[in-house]
């Protein structure tokens, strides 16, 4: 009885001690997000690098963090919806940070990004349990980590690209009259959305390989390979939509504004496959199989 005592108080510390930190890294997320959204409002590069370096800390305490909850599940953190919110805003921080390494004063893409990833802590923290679950059967295989992590690592860069693609459309119309916007010039902005494209050519096969992987982890937990599922049909959506993007990008009448908007439209698709789907099933009653991640 002692030992089982001393296990379930080491185990309420840890879960404490995560959930302190957890909101620690939603503050230094909000922190940063504020900053950039004072640099877009004031145009003015400190708060936009301060921002930037608070990014920095944020994504690094929230590792520290992801650490901490996998030492504390004892498997990859990623099986509820709570982890999976947690592991999506660190991943998507990280890739822009990874991504935006070489520029100087171009931080309004940030301000998305650290909105993004604000948004998920605050979900996971204010709507989800921060309950350790074990493993669910269905999950006990070793398609597990290789699935959700080429998933989540393709939604990554996609938040990156549709980031990117959101700004170089606000300021397009600006820079296009010879003007020069928060740093940009009509030659600044090209090469952004031609970075935003290399971003799809890298998360689209990341995305294929997820959804292929998923179909082979379906036919050995259930039996078959493909059941039009809610969050499986919605996956074939946003790679669809993502396949129309890349094939729209070689056609010299829709390479510009129609493909940017085919790229935000996937990207809409893949927020409603990570997250859309969960709220329809409960709204409309639809059955799904993916009922364990949320």
């Amino acid at each position: 009885m002692p030992e089982i005592n001393t296990i379930l108080s080491r185990d309420s510390y840890l879960l404490y001690a995560e959930l302190r930190l957890f909101w620690l890294v939603a503050f230094v997320y909000g922190m940063s997000f504020a900053l950039f959204i004072i640099h877009g409002a004031t145009r003015q590069s400190a708060p936009g690098k301060i921002g930037r370096m608070l990014l920095w800390l944020a994504v690094s305490l929230h590792i520290a963090l992801i650490v901490l909850r996998t030492l504390e599940a004892g498997r990859a953190p990623f099986q509820t919806l709570y982890e999976s919110l947690s592991w999506f805003a660190c991943s998507a921080a990280l890739t822009y940070l990874y991504v935006s390494g070489k520029w100087e004063d171009i931080h309004l893409p940030g301000g998305i990004v650290s909105g993004i990833s604000l948004g998920a802590c605050l979900y996971a923290l204010l709507a989800r349990s921060p309950a350790v679950e074990p493993l669910a059967p269905a999950l006990q295989s070793y398609w597990f980590e290789w699935h959700v992590a080429l998933a989540f690592f393709s939604y990554a860069v996609f938040v990156v690209s549709a980031s990117i693609e959101a700004i170089c459309l606000i300021v397009m119309p600006f820079v296009k009259r010879g003007r020069r916007v928060y740093g940009l010039t009509i030659n600044a902005v090209d090469e952004l959305q031609t970075l935003a494209h290399k971003l799809v050519l890298l998360g689209f096969p990341l995305l294929t390989f997820a959804v292929l992987s998923g179909a082979a982890w379906a036919n050995e937990a259930w039996g078959r390979y493909w059941s039009w599922d809610p969050k499986e049909t919605w996956s074939l959506i946003t790679w669809t939509v993502f396949a129309v993007y890349l094939h729209s990008k070689t056609i010299p009448a829709m390479k510009g504004l129609p493909a940017s908007v085919f790229n935000l439209i996937g990207f809409v698709c893949m927020m409603m496959t990570f997250l859309g789907v969960n709220w329809l099933a409960k709204l409309l009653g639809i059955p799904s199989l993916h009922v364990y991640a949320v």
